[in-house]
This record gives C-alpha cells, sequence and structure tokens, in this order.
C-alpha cells in the first residue's frame, strides 16, 4: 500500500516538529489492515490550488501519484489568504467570501483533475477539508480583532462546502476535519491540537487528522 499526500504546510507539517499526519495514516493502515503502508509527503508550505497543479505537472510528484493506491489532498486555505486585508480593511462579508471561495474550488478541481488523469483504476483520492483557514483558538482570540474568529468560521465553513462539493464531482471522498478539531456545532476550543501560531496543527492534532482519515478509509481500500 503506497499513500501520497498533496498540499499545503498542514501536509507538509509546519510548525510541529512532528511526524505529520499522512505518516501517521500510513501507519494506521499498516496496524488496521495487517499489511505494510509506505507514505510519500509531497506536501509544501505555501501552496495554493494554482501552485499545486504546477507541482503536479513534474515529474517527480507526478510519478509519485501515479502509483499510489491512496492520494491524500489537503489544498485551497493560502488561496484565502487576500480575504485577511480585506476583512482588516473595511470588511468581507458573504458577497467578499463567496467569489473567493468559488474561485478556490476551480483551482482544486484543476488538481483533482490533474491527480485523476496521473491515476490508475482503483486508486482511492481523499480530500479534506480545514478546521480554520486561518488561526484558531486562544491565537486568534488574543491577537486578532474583535469578530475575527466569528468572520474566520464563515469564511471556513464557506470553503468545506465547496472543497466538499468539488471532491465529490470527481468521486472523490471529502473528509471532515472541522468536527474532529471544533466538534460538530462548532463550539469546543481546538488549541490543545494546535501549534503556538494557531494556524497549524500539533502532534494531538496530526493525529487526529490520520484518524478521521482512517476512519474514512474502507478496510481494503
Amino acid at each position: 500500500m503506497s499513500v501520497v499526500g498533496l498540499g499545503d504546510s498542514v501536509t507538509a507539517g509546519t510548525a510541529c516538529d512532528c511526524v505529520p499526519f499522512i505518516n501517521r495514516f500510513a501507519d494506521l493502515l499498516a496496524q488496521r489492515d495487517g499489511h505494510p503502508a509506505v507514505a510519500t509527503n509531497l506536501g509544501t508550505a505555501g501552496l495554493t490550488t494554482q501552485s499545486l497543479a504546477g507541482q503536479l505537472a513534474r515529474p517527480g510528484p507526478a510519478g509519485s501519484v501515479a502509483s499510489a493506491d491512496t492520494v491524500v489532498v489537503t489544498i485551497g486555505a493560502n488561496d484565502l489568504t487576500p480575504l485577511e486585508d480585506q476583512w482588516e480593511r473595511h470588511g468581507c462579508g458573504p458577497a467578499c467570501v463567496a467569489p473567493a471561495t468559488t474561485a478556490m474550488g476551480r483551482g482544486l478541481a484543476v488538481d483533482l483533475a490533474r491527480v485523476k488523469a496521473l491515476g490508475r483504476p482503483g486508486q482511492r483520492v481523499d480530500v479534506t477539508t480545514y478546521w480554520n483557514v486561518f488561526e484558531d483558538g486562544d491565537v486568534a482570540d488574543q491577537e486578532r480583532t474583535a469578530g475575527f474568529a466569528d468572520w474566520s468560521d464563515t469564511v471556513t465553513l464557506s470553503a468545506s462546502r465547496v472543497i466538499c462539493s468539488t471532491a465529490r464531482s470527481f468521486g472523490d471522498t471529502c473528509v471532515d476535519l472541522y468536527a474532529p478539531f471544533l466538534s460538530a456545532d462548532g463550539t469546543r476550543n481546538p488549541t490543545s491540537l494546535l501549534a503556538s501560531d494557531g494556524d497549524h496543527p500539533n502532534p494531538a492534532g496530526h493525529a487526529v487528522i490520520a484518524r478521521a482519515l482512517l476512519a474514512a478509509t474502507p478496510r481494503g481500500s
């Protein structure tokens, strides 16, 4: 079993100094299903949907994806970074958020189409959402302006809807990370799962992502 992780700094394990979730997921698969699983982590900090498409056009990453049994994609948060400046300057309501998440979805569709073209029959593709596309928990409450936490939650939920609908349009599996981090109603404080920057998962957060992926993966996949 070969597992390839694609995506941004979450996949890469930025700010954690720990075993990233893609490697933990492969280990959990091996333990559950009783056969070896090898992870290849192609996560790169700062990637957007557009730059992921560029990565997938290179021979090395393309070859890894082509030979994978399972591909896990976590991408899109960096596409939305410009919204933070808009929020700080003059606010960013639904008319501001929706076009940005829609554009992110179009970029994700290009990425997933590329993965589909590279992959072989029977390859599984999991596409994760985010618990938050920006800072969360105590960091967001203490270091960002009033109302930021509620606004970023709104952006995240919009992004999640687009990510899931795009993934499903390709027959891929959408793996929700919002509920595992914040609970289904979004009321749990996720600080214990985040690094000190409030943005990236810590070891406990990576473990949560790995378990969510395992729960979404049927035996024998």
